[in-house]
């Protein structure tokens, strides 16, 4: 098991595991994370599970991908550590990931 911090904007703590494989969206899904909208199922077709990676885990995590910039286009507030967390694959080096939440996604 992978655990991950979902910090909503307003400061919410909300402390998951997810199985080793599954994306960080899933994770905050099917745990009932607000703010991860994930409207296109996880396909990097949308931009509502928009995430900000905690500076302490963005070389971990790593860059997005061209086709995920793209996507990054239609989220509001999008900064250097944005990403989707439909695009974050889980993995035991990825334990203890801490994620921040936008204000709003899209």
């Amino acid at each position: 098991m992978v655990a991950i911090t979902f910090i909503e904007f307003n400061g919410t703590v909300h402390k998951v595991e997810a199985l080793d494989g599954a994306t960080a969206m899933e994770a905050a899904v099917r745990n009932g994370v607000p703010g991860i909208d994930a409207e296109c199922g996880g396909a990097c077709a949308c931009a509502t599970c928009h995430v900000y990676v905690d500076e302490a885990w963005r070389a971990k995590v790593g860059e997005p991908s061209p086709m995920e910039e793209d996507m990054l286009d239609f989220a509001s507030e999008v900064a250097p550590n944005s990403r989707l967390s439909c695009q974050i694959k889980l993995t035991p080096a990825l334990d203890g990931l801490v994620l921040r939440l936008p204000e709003r996604q899209g």
